[in-house]
């Protein structure tokens, strides 16, 4: 099984358009959405959750009533203000450093493992999905998102599927390097604008170290023909193929309201840009199969 993901360098470029499509023409492929700060691919596949649990990752500090004395010594160690006047913790503050627990002079406070958000496998017209849910003021969700390709891996591996599709997170923080690392392919979706060519090198900059094969597609590409040009003369300049210009369309809002892909919702100019995209990403896919 091959994994690609869809990367972008910042949001808003249509990366979850691309994926969704994706996930329309790949017969077969396991989907997994790697987004887990603002997921929203699970807005167009319409997921029937099958699998619910949850995910824990770091501690958080638990004071104990009946044996804290109020002498205020952890207050005064906690350099976050994650303990009140009234000698409780406030969740969302505490970092989980553990420094008050090691120092309360009654052992009143014990660290307690933090449930971070859940995980998902669900049943969509497509075919399987994991995804997940960062909680309020989370971290680590780059092992959220570790967790969530690790469990898409293994369902493709139970299904026998040739692709597992992974729409990436926007950036190149932590949970895009999550998203990354140890693909076979990654497509970056940029947009004609300078912000969109300056993110797309710091994106293909971070696939570059990690060493997996990249190609770039252009999204609404025909509002700057220009700068559309000035990315295409950076992938040359990098040996990176440009895999696809995708023309603005209005279709594709549309398709987002109805809740449907853009190739299921429209036969329009976009919508034929991203068949003639996925031909390219497969092919490549199929290729690096071949060598393998």
């Amino acid at each position: 099984m091959k994994q690609m993901v869809i990367i972008s360098g910042k949001g808003g470029t249509g990366k979850t358009t691309v994926a969704a499509s994706f996930a329309s023409l790949a017969v077969g492929a396991v989907l997994a959405d790697a987004d887990v700060d603002a997921a929203n691919l699970h807005l167009i596949l319409d997921p029937a959750i099958k699998v619910n649990e949850t995910f824990s990752s770091g501690q958080e500090a638990i004071i104990d009533e009946e044996i804290c004395t109020r002498c205020g010594e952890c207050r005064s160690l906690c350099r976050f203000d994650a303990i009140s006047e009234d000698f409780r913790i406030d969740s969302q503050a505490c970092e989980g450093c553990g420094l008050c627990a090691r120092r309360c002079p009654v052992e009143a406070i014990h660290m307690k493992p933090c449930i971070s958000g859940r995980w998902f496998i669900s049943d969509t017209r497509f075919g399987p999905f994991v995804h997940a849910r960062l909680g309020i003021a989370a971290d680590n969700s780059g092992k959220l998102v570790a967790l969530v390709r690790e469990k898409a891996r293994e369902l493709g591996e139970q299904r026998q599927s040739d692709f597992l599709i992974i729409d990436g997170a926007p950036g190149v923080g932590c949970p895009v390097i999550a998203s990354v690392t140890g693909c076979d392919l990654a497509l970056a979706v940029t947009e004609p604008t300078r912000s969109g060519l300056h993110d797309l090198k710091r994106v293909i900059e971070l696939t570059q170290h990690f060493r997996v094969p990249t190609l770039v597609a252009i999204n609404k590409a025909d509002l700057d023909e220009e700068m559309s040009d000035q990315i295409e003369e950076f992938c040359r300049e990098k040996h990176l193929m440009l895999a696809g210009r995708i023309p603005f369309d209005p279709s594709v809002v549309k398709a987002m309201v109805a809740g449907e892909t853009l190739v299921d919702y429209s036969a329009g100019a976009a919508a034929q840009a991203l068949r003639r995209l996925w031909e390219v990403v497969s092919g490549e896919l199929a290729g690096l199969e071949a060598a393998s």
